[in-house]
Order: C-alpha cells, then structure tokens, then sequence
C-alpha cells in the first residue's frame, strides 16, 4: 500500500518554488514542508510510474490491478512469479485465444500442469457449391502431470465455441 512516508523527501519541494516574499516566512515554510510530507509519496510514484505498469517490477497488489486492466484473471494461489508472467503476457495469449496454440500456451503457464492438446478440427476447401463440411472433431487436452479439475478450469474459457474440448488424463 502507497502512503506517506515520513523519510521520504520531496523531489520537487514547494517551499523551494514560493516567491521570495513568502520564502523568508516561518508559517509558510512549515505549510509546504507539510505540505511535501503529503506529496512525496505521489510524486515519487508519478516518477516511477514505468515500474508500476510493468507487471515484472509492480509491487504485488498493483500487478492484480494490472490483471483487472488485460483482462488477465490468474489464480491468487498461485506464486507471485507465474501470476506476473500470466498479466505479462495475456495480450498474446488474447490473440491466440480460440487456437490450439493458445490453449497450449495457456496451460504451459498453470504452475504444476504438463499437458498435450491435439487438435482434432478439420478444415475442407471447394470451389464447388454445397460441398459437405468435413465431420466436427474434438480438441483433446491430454494432462499428463497436474489436477485434471484445474486443467479443465483453465481449458473452458478458452475453448472455441465451435468445437468440444475434451480433458482426460493420459496414462
């Protein structure tokens, strides 16, 4: 939590900006000292506001405001690392969404999930009219090594709507 920190000086005081009427006066000294006291923490802020929107350096409540902004939504159970990883790169996970890439993409980042996607859905080009669609097949997500629940968590918000995936645990 950003607040007022007593240590912290003012990198632009306002005292030092007063004209030289008001300078020389011990109130109006002690008004913007205070007055500094207050603002150091939101100019120093503003001056790093770089580390405060990249999710690598944000401190960790930011990087759930981060998540709220790409509409990133990671597990708060999960650690600090993999969390900033997932707001890092949800741009492109958003480009990629309804691909079995994606899908992929997406599981490599669950912590303590391996898992395989086979994707079964088929494509058919005509140049003739009335060319049947080719059959509608599944996109499996083989898990290999974490909670099939969470996987298939993880799976149904990104699956394509036109196709079924399906979770099952390889043996």
């Amino acid at each position: 939590m950003r607040a007022a920190l007593p240590s912290l000086p003012s990198t632009h005081p306002i005292g030092a900006m007063l004209p030289s009427l008001y300078a020389a006066d011990d109130f109006a000294s002690r008004f913007t000292s205070g007055l500094d006291a207050v603002l150091s923490a939101i100019l120093s802020t503003l001056d790093c506001i770089a580390a405060y929107v990249d999710p690598v350096l944000a401190p960790e409540d930011f990087v759930e405001w981060l998540a709220s902004w790409v509409a990133a939504d990671p597990d708060p159970a999960w650690p600090l690392d993999r969390r900033r990883e997932v707001v890092r790169r949800t741009v492109d996970l958003h480009r990629r969404r309804g691909t079995a890439r994606g899908l992929a993409d997406r599981l490599a980042l669950a912590p303590g999930v391996r898992a395989e996607v086979v994707d079964g859905a088929g494509t058919r080009w005509s140049s003739t009219p009335d060319t049947p669609l080719p059959d509608a097949a599944d996109v499996v997500v083989r898990v290999y090594e974490g909670d099939r629940a969470a996987v298939e968590a993880l799976v149904a918000p990104v699956c394509p709507v036109h196709v079924r995936c399906v979770v099952e645990t390889a043996s």
